[in-house]
């Protein structure tokens, strides 16, 4: 026992704060688990099935059968054969230089947004007639409603303000037999995205969009380009800038780009907050979110999610927005979903 007058022996001085290690970084994500386009195509199933594919067809730096991507032909073909091999999409076309979108992204949005609705239905993905959605800018391809509706069975209206589109998605459905599954529409006030198209005794259970990326005709031309290099294409003997996956003004650009495209929808979604359990939109610049997310807050929105995908090299995500609280999206599931969960 030490006395009193015993010099205490000095404090050790606490080691300075370590800074915290950066997490570990993410691996890319993969396309969705359910996605049909895992790993790499059977071309000669594919050309079986489809037998106008095989001029298409090419060898890519890797050794692999694959074709020319900068190509519009060759991709239309190709998605054309996509939709028949794994959707069982018998008769798909669309007018020259109309947008003709990868499907695997496309395929990603619809699942993702199924997982969405299982997340608050007890991990029970919400199938059949009864489901319906709303394809905002459905376009002349009608990818969303095709894919779907053979995924998942749910019912689909479709909105435009291209005539031109909604004729070629309307062929696309009847030619197939969905006229009972699928409804498109003109939106014909070109200054509005919700307003004016929907029916007031309407309900979705889910909204989709792709919305135009650019702000001018000149961002899109320039996009394009990239997207050219990105492929090695970037030929001087070909003629640059070509859109290779189409696309008409309204499909690519807009007036103010997506930022403006997002909000109004957003705050065209406000004014119809009862006709759609969820909203969503795709948002391919993450600089955009914080707008997206402060008009969000803006419009009273009870709850929104982000939800990053991942295409190969491609990065992509999508908001989606409600305006129920846990209360009406319960009595939202019991009067709609209840026989869904059998």
């Amino acid at each position: 026992m030490t006395s009193p007058d015993t010099p205490k022996p000095p404090r050790k001085k606490p080691k300075p704060a370590q800074p915290a290690k950066p997490a570990a970084p993410r691996e890319k994500a993969s396309l969705h688990p359910r996605n049909r386009h895992q790993g790499h195509y059977d071309f000669p199933k594919l050309i079986k099935s489809s037998p106008e594919l095989g001029k298409f067809v090419v060898i890519n730096p890797y050794g692999k059968e694959s074709i020319d991507f900068a190509n519009p032909a060759a991709v239309r073909v190709f998605n054309r054969a996509l939709l028949k091999s794994f959707y069982g999409i018998a008769h798909w076309d669309i007018p020259a230089d109309y947008l003709c979108p990868p499907i695997p992204g496309r395929a990603d949005y619809l699942h993702f947004l199924a997982d969405l609705l299982a997340d608050h239905n007890d991990g029970v993905i919400p199938r059949g007639a009864l489901i319906q959605a709303l394809d905002v800018g459905t376009g002349a391809n009608c990818v969303y409603p095709l894919i779907g509706h053979s995924e998942y069975g749910w019912g689909f209206v479709g909105t435009d303000i291209d005539s031109v589109a909604v004729a070629a998605a309307t062929a696309i459905i009847k030619s197939n037999g969905l006229g009972k599954a699928v409804n498109l529409r003109q939106q014909k006030d070109r200054k509005l995205i919700l307003l004016k198209v929907l029916n007031e005794d309407e309900r979705f259970d889910v909204s989709l969009c792709n919305p135009p990326f650019h702000a001018s005709a000149d961002e899109a031309l320039r996009g394009s380009e990239r997207k050219w290099r990105a492929l090695g294409k970037a030929d001087p003997k070909r003629k640059l800038p070509v859109l290779n996956f189409g696309g008409q003004a309204a499909e690519l650009w807009c007036e103010g780009g997506e930022s403006r495209f997002v909000t109004q929808l957003i705050n065209e979604s406000a004014q119809v907050p009862q006709q759609v359990l969820w909203f969503s939109t795709l948002v391919s610049k993450a600089s955009n979110l914080p707008l997206i997310q402060s008009t969000l807050k803006k419009a009273g929105v009870v709850e929104s999610q982000v939800v990053e995908m991942s295409q190969g090299q491609k990065q992509s995500r999508f908001v989606a927005w409600t305006f129920h609280d846990k209360a009406q999206q319960a009595a939202w599931r019991a009067q709609r979903w209840v026989t869904n969960k059998s």
